[in-house]
């Protein structure tokens, strides 16, 4: 009886070593599962977490304009039109004031650069400042007209308002001075009229007047007018009503 009651006694403590060594066996196996997700988590990468991935900062090129670029004709306008100093009706007063009795057939605002072998040196021998950073010398090119037809081109600096050339056309015949003469007498709308009606109609800058034939023959003021936003508004005036027959705008 005793033998069996230690053998029994002998038993149940195996067991309760056997439960104790379990539970421990538990207990660590269950440390090394948490240790062993905690080194995981450690190298997870923000995008498994939710977390926001940060964004590198814009580069300039990555960013847009801020405005819309002007295109090479636009920026031409501008900068010419900024160093002008003399406007479109000084510069026709002065060109008919150097030939006696003429009348105004064409004034162009034209940008001469320095290897242009039509640009000559102002009167005092010294050309007007140029534009910053530019090689181009404003002035107004006209051509006017004597009664017999006779024309001359007249120069003028844009800047200062001095008469750089005044020269007779040469090779003119007598048909050709009558046709002048001519058109000339036809165009009952003077220059300074057609200009008024083209920038009535669109506000602006007239850099160009030019007495000459419409598509359908008629005589007509052909008025250039540059806008602020440095686009340029062609004009086709009547030079005997004064009215607009052409009118288109050129976005370049």
């Amino acid at each position: 009886m005793r033998i069996e009651s230690r053998c029994k006694k002998s038993g149940i403590s195996r067991a309760r070593h056997l439960h104790v060594l379990g539970a421990v066996c538990a207990v660590v196996a269950s440390a090394a599962l948490m240790t062993g997700c905690g080194a995981d988590s450690g190298k997870t990468t923000a995008a498994g977490t939710g977390e926001a991935v940060p964004i590198p900062p814009a580069t300039p090129s990555d960013r847009p304009s801020g405005s819309a670029q002007l295109t090479q004709d636009q920026a031409a306008r501008k900068e010419l039109l900024g160093v002008t100093k003399v406007t479109f009706d000084k510069a026709a007063a002065t060109a008919v004031g150097e030939v006696s009795g003429s009348k105004l057939a064409e004034l162009d605002l034209k940008g001469l650069d320095d290897n242009d072998e039509s640009e000559s040196p102002s009167p005092s021998g010294t050309p007007s400042p140029r534009p910053s950073g530019s090689s181009t010398v404003p002035e107004w090119v006209a051509e006017v007209v004597e009664k017999d037809g006779t024309t001359h081109t007249v120069r003028i600096d844009a800047i200062s308002g001095k008469v750089i050339q005044s020269v007779a056309e040469t090779g003119q015949d007598s048909g050709d001075k009558r046709e002048m003469a001519d058109r000339i007498a036809r165009a009952t709308q003077t220059p300074q009229e057609a200009a008024k009606v083209a920038t009535d109609k669109q506000k602006g800058t007239v850099t160009s007047i030019n007495l000459d034939d419409s598509d359908n023959n008629a005589l007509v003021w052909s008025v250039d007018v540059v806008t602020k936003d440095w686009n340029k508004t062609d004009f086709e005036i009547d030079a005997v009503k004064g009215t607009i027959t052409r009118q288109e705008v050129d976005h370049d």
